[in-house]
C-alpha cells in the first residue's frame, strides 16, 4: 500500500483537492486498491472546516466530490505512517519540519517536483483562480503516478 498525504497551509483549497484528484485518478486505472491517500495542513486556522467551496466546485466540474471531507492538521505521527508527504509550496516545506522534524527518510515533496518543477502551487485562498491551482495539482498528480510506475 502506497500511503500519500497532501498538505497545505489550511487543509480546505490545495491539499483537498489533490487528494481527491488523485482518488480520481487512481480509480479511473483500477489500482486505488494500492493507494491510501489523504490530506492535511500546517496551521490549525481551518480545523474542521469543510471543503473551500471554490475546490468543492471546481472539483464537482469532473464529477469529483469531496462529501466528508473536514480540514485535520498534520501530526508527528503521519510522517510515520505516510511514504509520501506531497507538499503545495515551499512554506509548507517548512511549516511540516518543524511539526515532523527533519526529513531523515525523504518523503517530503513538492508536488511539482515530479514533474520537473521547483514551482510552488498557487493558494486560491489569495489568488481566487482556482483553474490554475487545479491544472498545477493535475500536472503534479499525474508525473507522481508516473514516479510511482517506474519505481515499482
Amino acid at each position: 500500500m502506497i500511503r500519500v498525504l497532501f498538505i497545505c497551509h489550511g487543509n480546505i483549497c490545495r491539499s483537498p483537492m489533490a487528494e481527491f484528484v488523485l482518488k480520481d485518478m487512481v480509480e479511473k486505472r483500477n489500482i486505488a486498491d494500492r493507494f491510501h491517500i489523504e490530506s492535511a495542513a500546517t496551521s490549525r486556522e481551518e480545523i474542521g472546516n469543510p471543503v473551500h467551496t471554490g475546490t468543492r466546485n471546481k472539483l464537482a466540474q469532473y464529477g469529483i466530490s469531496t462529501s466528508g471531507k473536514y480540514a485535520r492538521q498534520v501530526t508527528k505521527k503521519d510522517y510515520k505512517e505516510y511514504d509520501y508527504l506531497l507538499v503545495m509550496d515551499d512554506r509548507n516545506v517548512t511549516n511540516i519540519k518543524k511539526i515532523t522534524g527533519e526529513d531523515k527518510d525523504k518523503k517530503i515533496y513538492k508536488l511539482l517536483e515530479f514533474a520537473g518543477s521547483k514551482r510552488d502551487i498557487a493558494d486560491p485562498w489569495y489568488t481566487g483562480n482556482f483553474d490554475v491551482t487545479y491544472d498545477d495539482i493535475v500536472e503534479g498528480c499525474e508525473a507522481f503516478l508516473k514516479h510511482i510506475e517506474k519505481s515499482e
